[in-house]
């Protein structure tokens, strides 16, 4: 991770070399420190540059159409990793905040008016390290910037900030914990005042302090209009950055047999006469599956009327996506290729499925390979991304128009997909007791989302909540739990996918690492049916009680945005990278019922 100045030479033409600021893995600069996320390193912080600055010439392309269609981009980059040998520079960072402090002195300034001698962050003065400033500003729109001490010190002053001729400085007295022992001053001799009411929006807004737009991930991207009204942030917040990730499964005709020859040799745009050069020279690529180049000529047709079909809205597109997969998990796709021509091999597991149905589940499928591309689409501050939000409003990644990709990372693994009976679903749903418990959770969420409707926006808030939705996440938590005690598996190294509609019930219970962790067939036995019936009655029995129970059972608003019912840390909730919604939209009694027996669980009344 370069310095944003290593691409500058000196008078005589040299290029210096850069200095390595810090070393993350390639999966975190798309999951936990993507364009616009700070990152600590030593005693410095800086914030990830956007793709604009990236140097991906020698970055592997990571190729999955439906998702790109849906996303509008041609492709994905994995992010690039440097060269210092070869002066190949990777992913940059800007020194973000600006403002330091020193320990000893207090000094409170912009990092580049302390003088410090390159590579060395210290006060000249008192030769002690620096420190970035804790508090930063940001809205929900991604804009962020320096703390106003300033203005937050010489509050009731009306004249521009920095004008009294003195130099700020700030103090930690030691008195306690909390904000008020953080202290901030001035040398012209203004009363110093503590940062206890910094966090509160109402007092940034009663001290004139508005959002200023800035973007400081993009190099020279002018301020933004912004009508938010900005937050105080620790520097370390985990919600001074959420990642909006989209995601979408290998599954046929794409990444498969011909098609996966063509994305390889990169012929999806060829002419004919150069896809017949092409296997002129290298006959030998066509005889490994059988095919002739009339066959392979067919199959790019096909592939290019398929790219080529109208792309619908977003949320419509990315609905799509989960129909196809569904559809391909319930018919199954048998391996006919090896691992490089067939990323998805889906199979009906062998024996018995009667005692399956006899839960309510109409059957499972061994998911034996699969591969997953996972890519940054943007990110938000401050609050973190809903589920069905009508205004999801992403940062910006980059400022140019030729960015027409997006970093994202591939994980191969397996998984064990469970589809629920339809007709027994049915039945179970339309019963006026599941609905009405439901309908506090239904009424939280959509308070929620209308409160970040803008108004005037004419947009109507939509939730996903349904007896169906809340049923089949928490049953794919339950199950995480269960098979991260009986088969060995960290619950963090398993991940859900919910396919909950009016014509979708199933999930999808896969590994989730780019590592070795579960990649090597075990919770693929974990869909035999008998094995998957033994799952099901150890998981139903720890469900039915909670260590937090009865305050649990009886919760109508739980978790982070109260959108959770019966559904605490003791049960059912899971690490954050395990799930979909950031756990929330989960209720145990959908599986087991009430404790006082008035809402029958799907699972108890058969």
């Amino acid at each position: 991770m370069p310095s944003p100045r290593s691409s500058r030479r000196n008078a005589t033409g040299f290029r210096p070399r850069a200095r390595k600021l810090g070393a993350v893995r390639r999966s975190q600069l798309v999951t936990t420190y993507g364009v616009g996320a700070m990152i600590a390193i030593e005693n410095e912080s800086y914030i990830v540059a956007g793709l604009d600055s990236w140097n991906v010439d020698e970055a592997p392309e990571i190729l999955e159409r439906r998702l790109a269609r849906a996303l509008g981009v041609s492709s994905f980059r994995l992010p690039p990793t440097p060269d210092p040998e070869r002066g190949v520079d990777g992913v940059r960072v800007r020194r973000f905040p600006e403002l330091y402090s020193c320990p000893r002195c207090g000094l409170l300034q912009r990092f580049s008016d302390f003088g410090v001698q390159q590579g060395r962050a210290r006060c000249p003065k008192c030769v002690e390290d620096l420190v970035p400033s804790r508090f930063v500003l940001a809205c929900d729109d991604g804009h962020i910037e320096d703390f106003p001490y300033w203005k937050w010190l010489h509050r009731g002053q009306d004249r521009p900030a920095g004008t009294c001729n003195g130099e700020l400085y700030l103090r930690v007295d030691g008195s306690s914990a909390s904000l008020r022992s953080v202290v901030v001053g001035c040398s012209c001799k203004v009363p110093e005042v503590s940062m206890e009411g910094a966090f509160r929006v109402r007092a940034l807004i009663e001290l004139g302090i508005r959002c200023n737009g800035k973007r400081p991930w993009l190099r020279g991207a002018k301020p933004e209009h912004c009508t938010r009204n900005p937050r105080t942030m620790q520097r370390g917040s985990s919600s001074a950055w959420h990642p909006v990730m989209r995601s979408a499964l290998s599954i046929p005709p794409w990444g498969e047999g011909l098609t996966a020859l063509i994305e390889k040799e990169r012929l999806f745009a060829a002419t004919e006469e150069i896809v017949r050069y092409h296997f002129d020279q290298r006959p030998n690529l066509l005889r490994r599956l059988d095919a002739t180049v009339d066959d392979v000529l067919a199959q790019l047709q096909m592939l290019r009327d398929a790219n080529d079909a109208p792309v619908a809205s977003a949320p419509e597109a990315y609905a799509e996506l989960r129909k196809e997969e569904y559809d391909r998990l319930c018919r199954g796709n048998p391996e006919r290729h090896a691992a490089d021509q067939q990323p998805f091999v889906c199979e009906k597991p062998d024996g018995d499925l009667r005692p399956l149905r006899e839960f309510g589940l109409a059957g499972s499928m061994l998911v034996k390979r699969l591969r997953e591309v996972r890519a940054l689409e943007g990110f938000t501050r401050g609050v973190p991304p809903l589920e069905a939000a009508p205004d999801q409003r992403l940062a910006a990644l980059h400022q140019s128009a030729e960015i027409d990709w997006r970093p994202a990372i591939e994980v191969n693994g397996e998984g064990v997909f469970l589809r629920l009976d339809e007709e027994r679903l049915r039945e179970w749903e339309s019963k006026s007791k599941v609905v009405d418990r439901l309908e506090t959770m239904r009424a939280n969420h959509l308070a929620l989302l209308r409160e970040r409707v803008p108004e005037g926006s004419g947009r109507v808030a939509a939730s996903p909540v349904s007896p169906r939705f809340v049923l089949l996440h928490t049953l794919a938590h339950v199950l995480i739990n269960e098979w991260s005690l009986d088969g060995g598996y960290p619950a963090s190294a398993l991940r859900e996918r919910l396919y909950a509609t009016d014509r979708m019930a199933g999930i999808l219970i896969y590994t989730a690492t780019s590592d070795s962790a579960g990649s090597l067939g075990g919770i693929v036995a974990q869909g035999d049916p008998e094995r998957l019936v033994a799952t099901m009655e150890s998981a139903l029995g720890r469900t039915s009680w909670c260590s937090n129970d009865p305050l649990c059972m009886e919760s109508e608003a739980s978790g982070v945005d109260s959108v959770n019912m019966a559904a605490c840390h003791a049960c059912v909730l899971l690490p954050e990278t395990s799930c979909e919604l950031n756990n929330s939209f989960m209720d145990r009694a959908m599986l087991v019922g009430s404790q006082s027996g008035d809402v029958p669980g799907f699972f108890r009344s058969f």
